[in-house]
Parts: structure tokens; sequence; C-alpha cells
């Protein structure tokens, strides 16, 4: 339980520190309810941890050695940010902010903006949670209670940040160096499974 419990708060922390910026935007736009803004992105996280379920459990036919592969996913997706990362370095930086477009209209149409741009920020998240979901479904529901509690306190994190822009800025400094190194150890650590594949058969 407790490989789990620190699992799930690695798993949820590697793939959404990008997302701390985005409810930073979100709560910064006045046109938002507050409410809307956190109804809707627990809806984009249980959708995200609908989908993975979903994918993970079409798997559940293919031996775990196989599934164990998935872990590539995650290793793809941190080489390429630190090649991204690495590029970026030389050309000058960009203050975002625009990607939270969604401000006016019902509490209703606001949740479902800010849930549809949560999934969509979280789309690369797919590529991680279906491989670890994968290895043990029993488990889903223990990593779907922690992604629970973790949203809240990105909601919370983002709303406190909204202030404080120099604290902000040493987070995504911090983020852009340490997310792609994260994201290779989880896929190393779903890929240690694999071994058997490239281990030769005795005799």
């Amino acid at each position: 339980m407790l490989e789990t419990l620190l699992v799930g708060i690695v798993l949820f922390a590697s793939t959404n520190i990008d997302d701390v910026f985005l409810t930073m935007a979100f709560f910064a736009d006045p046109g938002l309810r507050p409410r809307a803004i956190v109804a809707g992105k627990y809806a984009g996280i249980a959708a995200l941890v609908a989908a993975s379920a979903a994918a993970a459990a079409c798997a559940l036919a293919v031996p775990s050695e196989w599934i164990a592969l998935l872990g590539l996913a995650p290793l793809g997706l941190g080489i390429q940010r630190l090649v991204a990362a690495w590029r970026a370095r030389s050309r000058p930086a960009k203050d975002g902010g625009d990607e939270a477009g969604a401000t006016g209209g019902s509490f209703l149409a606001q949740a479902a903006s800010v849930a549809a741009i949560t999934a969509a920020n979280g789309g690369d998240n797919l590529g991680v949670y279906i491989p670890v979901f994968a290895q043990d479904l029993g488990r889903i529901p223990v990593y779907a209670a922690i992604f629970a509690a973790m949203t809240g306190v990105w909601c919370v994190v983002g709303r406190a940040l909204v202030t404080h822009r120099l604290v902000a800025a040493t987070m995504r400094r911090l983020a852009g160096v340490l997310l792609p190194w994260v994201l290779i150890a989880l896929g190393l650590w779903i890929l240690k499974d694999a071994t058997s594949l490239v281990r030769p058969t005795p005799g």
C-alpha cells in the first residue's frame, strides 16, 4: 500500500506539473467562477483516469512482460521533453497564460470548458497512466483516490500562487529541469518487468 501511495503521488505530480500553471491561469481569470474551476479540474482528471483504466483493462490478455513494454511511452516522453528543453535554451522565453480562454457563460459551461482544457492538456498523461494501471487493475481505485486528493492540492496551490509570481517563475524553471528525468525514471521502473524478454533462455 505504501508503494502504491508513493507511486500514485509521483505519477500525478510528475505528469501534472504543467497543470499547476494552467490552474493558475484559470484562477487569474476574473471571468471564471472558482467553483467552476475546481469542478472542471476534477471532471478533466476523472476523464483521463477513466480513459486510462479502460485502455489498461484491454491489455489483460497480454502477458505482463509485454505490458511492461508500455514503459517505453513515459520513457519516450521524458526523452522528448529533455530534448525540447535543451533546444529551448537557445530560444527567448515566452510567457504563457492564454491557455485558459474560457471566460463568461454559466457554471456548467465554465466547468465544461475547464474540464476540456484540462483533459486536452493532459493528453500525454495517458502514455504514463496506462502502463502503470495495466500492471495491477486492482490498484486503479487507489490511484483514483490519490489523484482526487492531489487534484484538490493542485487547485489550492494554483490559487495561492496566482499572487506569487516569483515563486511561480522558480517552479517553472524547476519543472523544466526535473520533469523529463522523472518521466524517464518512471519509464525505466515500468520496463524492469520486461527484462525477461531479453534474458537468454537456459539450455
